[in-house]
């Protein structure tokens, strides 16, 4: 290319681009390529500040929205800190340790599949003797006595998660959201123990007993005992949003991570509502209650008691969505488990009875496959089976109501027990014909669910927290 000045007609002396047409200086030339760096034209247009009325597009504020939610968080840390710290250092240790029985629980049934195994290879060296009867016999006493040493040791790990647990949480915890968390785990794990101990003595017996392996789920056939006696199987049933140990689950096939944020958002902002609404009308509600029990006013009390029965509907309700549909939708994403069913429409419920059946299918499933059908299956009546489990769980919602609140009056094991004939009287209404008695054993599920059930027990548990630790003394008559 010529490089050289040129004279054009009117006599100016030009020089060639010594650039491609296109690629003058200033245009699109890549910054690494642009002789001048220093010239760039950054002020080329007219522009407006972005918060301006004059601005053309309107600014996004979810950062600020950000901010709001993280100052929420820390701040209320920071007091729970400052005023707890005692109460949450020895909650997290606690909260930790529960595990550790889950571990103990592996370790008794890895001691009792290796015993069946030795039982078994003895049972085929004595099947090869002409007259193995009396040593069938006593291989028999032993099968049945390291079976008993198994279920005691199983039975005395879940009554120490619980038993301990209880004990620290009652004497040593003083806050009742801390304890009220680490009991529940405690309830969760002890539970998962029993389930665990449970279901590996049947596969053991079908091991031993091999003409029943037939009946065991086809799922199972996949991770055959005693294979499942892993630590990865256990931990796999540790983070597993169920309380019912199977060798195998349902699995899906990937993991959805916007899913799972999704869901853990939802958690925290119900949590955080939930934290707003008790502070700014429960918490008031309550106070406001406690010279009417005292007085004993009926009318007044009926009174509040209405009142709070709309802000504790309110706050269950999320409570209810925080955990079952939002956590345990999150941790069966993160663990990939597929069975979901966490609840069915429990608010159309014809029944207190159907109720109870859907609104909590974790627990419900526990207490079907390893209380209820047992019990029947041993000849127990359906209202004695029924019986044993509204006492089982009316003792676990004692612990978990009574214990962190320092409380342990009972209301919460009532509140179960009358459950019994809440479900008699509304039974022959879910088996009526059209939807007369659905709908009127609905209103009576609705009424005693929302009026006398949660505000009451709320109620007459903070009345005695407040005669124990706050300020219901000074209504108390000088002796």
């Amino acid at each position: 290319m010529d490089l050289k000045s040129s004279t054009d007609a009117n006599g100016s002396i030009t020089t060639p681009d010594p650039l491609p047409e296109g690629k003058h200086h200033g245009g699109s030339l890549p910054a690494k390529e642009r002789r001048y760096r220093h010239v760039e034209a950054v002020h080329s247009r007219l522009r407006t500040s972005c918060l301006s009325h004059d601005s053309d597009q309107t600014p996004s504020f979810l950062g600020f929205r950000n901010l709001m939610v993280i100052v929420l968080v820390v701040s209320n840390l920071r007091l729970m800190i400052e005023n707890y710290m005692k109460d949450l250092v020895l909650g997290v240790l606690l909260y930790s340790l529960i595990p550790c029985h889950l571990f103990v629980a592996y370790l008794i049934e890895l001691g009792a599949a290796s015993q069946a195994q030795r039982a078994i290879g003895k049972q085929k060296r004595l099947n090869d003797h002409q007259n193995p009867s009396g040593s069938a016999r006593r291989q028999h006493h032993l099968v049945v006595v390291a079976w008993w040493l198994v279920a005691i040791a199983h039975a005395l790990n879940a009554t120490l998660c619980l038993g301990l647990t209880t004990g620290v949480v009652y004497w040593m915890i003083h806050h009742p959201a801390i304890g009220t968390l680490c009991e529940m785990h405690a309830v969760v794990v002890g539970l998962k123990i029993c389930s665990y101990a449970f279901t590996n003595r049947d596969l053991r017996h079908a091991l031993l007993e091999p003409t029943t392996a037939a009946t065991l789920p086809p799922i199972y056939s996949s991770c055959p005992y005693p294979r499942n006696i892993s630590l990865s199987n256990l931990s796999y049933f540790w983070w597993a949003p169920t309380l019912v140990y199977q060798p195998v689950y349902p699995r899906s096939t990937h993991i959805r991570w916007g899913f799972i944020m999704k869901r853990v958002a939802e958690a925290a902002a119900l949590s955080m509502f939930i934290w707003i609404a008790s502070a700014q009308y429960a918490a008031p509600v309550l106070r406001n209650s406690l010279d009417k029990i005292q007085t004993m006013n009926v009318t007044s009390l009926m009174e509040r008691l209405m009142k709070l029965s709309t802000i504790s509907l309110v706050i269950w309700l999320a409570g209810f969505f925080a955990l079952f549909q939002s956590l345990l939708n999150a941790l069966a994403e993160i663990m990939k488990f597929g069975d979901r069913e966490f609840y069915r429409d429990w608010w159309n419920s014809p029944s207190v009875g159907a109720y109870w059946r859907t609104w909590n299918m974790p627990v419900f499933h526990f207490m079907k496959r390893h209380v209820y059908s047992p019990l029947v299956g041993r000849g127990w009546s359906h209202n004695v089976a029924s019986s044993v489990v509204f006492f089982i769980s009316g003792l676990l919602h004692e612990l978990l109501v009574g214990v962190p609140t320092h409380n342990i009056i009972g209301v919460a094991f009532a509140g179960m027990i009358l459950q019994l004939p809440l479900m008699s009287l509304t039974l022959p209404l879910e088996k009526m014909r059209g939807v007369n008695g659905k709908i009127a054993g609905n209103v009576i599920f609705w009424v005693s669910f929302c009026l006398v059930g949660q505000p009451l027990a709320a109620l007459l548990y903070f009345f005695a927290w407040q005669a124990k630790y706050g300020s219901v003394s000074k209504y108390r008559p000088l002796s």
